[in-house]
C-alpha cells in the first residue's frame, strides 16, 4: 500500500472549468443539496448566463490556458439543469472555448443533465460539436428514482430513461456515462446492473453530501452514533458493488471510484474529489460570472462556495489565490491530525472536503464517511493483493 505523500510547490492552475449555463431545474428532486440545503445563494442569481457572461468566461478560460501553458482544459456545462438554455447555446460556448485556447491546447467537453430534456436532435447538435453527454439518475429503475420529480411532482423516469436509450442506441459516442449517488437502502447489485441494462461507458458512484453537523442518510440513527467502530452501511453497499465489478469476466463499465482507488493504492496519481492528496483543480462560473468554489461546498453551509471574484473583474490566477481554494490543494497540510497520522491516507486524501465540515471549527476533521472509506479501501486492498499474490516480484 503507498503511503508515500506528495509534495509540490505553488498552485496547481485550473483544469476544469465548471460553467453554469442554467441556473434553475426543471426537476424538484427532494433530496437535492444544491436547492433543497442550506444555500441560498442561487436565489439571487440570473435564471441563465447571458452571452456577456458566456463571452468574457471563454477568454479567461482561454487566458489562463495561455498563462499556464495548459495542454489540454476540461469544460464541463452545468446548472441546474444546463439544456433549459439549449443544445445551441452550449455548442456555442463550447466552440468559443476551442477557438481562444492556444493552439495545442485541447478542450474536453461535457455536459451533465438530468436527461429529461435530451431529443435525437438536440444529442446530435451536441456531439457535432465535440460536447459528451453525461447522465445523472439515481439508478437504473423506475422504483430507484422516485424522488426524481418535476415541480408538479410528476415522475421524470419515463423522460430521462428515454433520453439514456436515444444515448445508448444512437449516439454511442456521445455518452459519457452515468453519475449516481449511493443508497445503501436499495440492493448494490441489483442497481449496478440495472444501471450496467443502460449501457453507460463509465460510472461515477458519488456518497450523498452530509457533514458531522448535518450527517447522511442513514448515519446519525446508527447506534452509537458516528464515533469510532460505527456500523458502515456506505462501506459495505460499495464494497459489494466492487465485488461484482472486479469478478465480471470483462469489463463491464469504468467505475471511477473504484478504478482510481486501486490506482493510488499502488502508487500511481488519480484525480478525484473523494479520494487521494493531489490538489483539486477546478472551479465555477455562476450564471452572474462569479467565480466559486466546486458546488459540493454549498451543502457545509449558506455561501460556502463564494470567493467574492467574478470573470468581468478579476482572473483564475486570482481565484487561485483564494484561500479556500488554497486549502484544497494543500494536500495533507490541511487535514486534521488523525488524517495525518492515518496508514490510508495517500489513498483516502481526508475524504471530500465537504464531507468534512462540522460547523464548530469548519473543516478541519476527517470524513464523515472516514469509516466507510476504510472499509472500503481495504477491501480493495485485500482484492488487490490477492489477485497479485503469484506474480513475480
Amino acid at each position: 500500500m503507498n503511503t508515500r505523500a506528495r509534495s509540490r510547490v505553488g498552485p496547481v492552475p485550473f483544469g476544469q472549468f465548471i460553467v453554469k449555463v442554467h441556473g434553475r431545474c426543471n426537476l424538484a428532486c427532494r433530496y437535492c443539496y444544491l436547492y433543497e440545503g442550506p444555500d441560498r445563494t442561487w436565489r439571487d442569481r440570473p435564471s441563465a448566463a447571458s452571452p456577456a457572461v458566456l463571452d468574457r468566461t471563454a477568454a479567461r478560460i482561454a487566458e489562463h490556458a495561455a498563462a499556464h501553458g495548459l495542454g489540454g482544459v476540461a469544460l464541463v456545462l452545468h446548472g441546474g439543469e444546463p439544456l433549459l438554455a439549449g443544445p445551441g447555446r452550449l455548442a456555442a460556448l463550447a466552440d468559443a472555448v476551442r477557438e481562444r485556447v492556444p493552439p495545442g491546447c485541447s478542450v474536453r467537453t461535457t455536459v451533465q443533465t438530468n436527461a429529461t430534456l435530451l431529443t435525437n436532435p438536440g444529442i446530435a447538435t451536441l456531439a457535432r460539436h465535440g460536447i459528451r453527454v453525461g447522465i445523472s439518475l439515481d439508478g437504473g429503475l423506475a422504483a430507484h428514482n422516485t424522488l426524481r420529480t418535476d415541480h408538479a411532482g410528476r415522475p421524470s423516469w419515463p423522460a430521462a430513461s428515454r433520453g439514456a436509450r436515444l444515448l445508448a442506441d444512437h449516439h454511442p459516442d456521445a455518452y459519457a456515462g452515468i453519475l449516481t449517488v449511493v443508497d445503501p437502502r436499495t440492493d448494490p447489485v441489483d442497481m449496478y446492473e440495472s444501471l450496467l441494462a443502460l449501457r453507460p461507458p463509465a460510472l461515477d458512484l458519488l456518497l450523498p453530501h452530509g457533514n458531522w453537523s448535518s450527517p447522511p442518510p442513514g448515519l446519525a440513527e446508527l447506534p452509537g452514533g458516528l464515533g469510532p467502530g460505527r456500523a458502515t452501511p456506505y462501506g459495505d453497499w460499495l464494497c459489494t458493488v466492487f465485488d461484482r465489478w472486479w469478478g465480471a469476466p470483462r469489463r463491464e463499465t469504468r467505475i471511477r471510484l473504484f478504478e482510481e482507488c486501486c490506482a493510488l493504492l499502488l502508487g500511481l496519481p488519480a484525480a478525484t474529489e473523494s479520494l487521494g492528496l493531489d490538489p483539486l483543480n477546478a472551479v465555477v462560473i455562476e450564471t452572474d460570472g462569479s467565480i466559486e468554489q466546486v458546488d459540493s461546498l454549498k451543502s457545509a453551509y449558506d455561501g460556502a462556495a463564494d470567493t467574492g471574484l467574478d470573470v468581468f473583474h478579476h482572473t483564475f490566477d486570482e481565484a487561485l489565490r483564494h484561500p479556500g481554494v488554497a486549502a484544497r490543494q494543500a494536500g495533507a497540510g490541511a487535514l486534521a491530525a488523525a488524517c495525518r497520522a492515518c496508514p490510508l491516507l495517500t489513498v483516502c486524501g481526508g475524504g471530500h472536503y465537504a464531507h468534512r465540515y462540522r460547523a464548530d471549527n469548519g473543516f478541519l476533521n476527517p470524513s464523515v464517511y472516514c469509516a466507510d472509506l476504510q472499509r472500503l479501501i481495504r477491501h480493495i486492498a485485500d482484492r488487490l493483493a490477492e489477485a497479485t499474490a503469484g506474480d513475480p516480484p
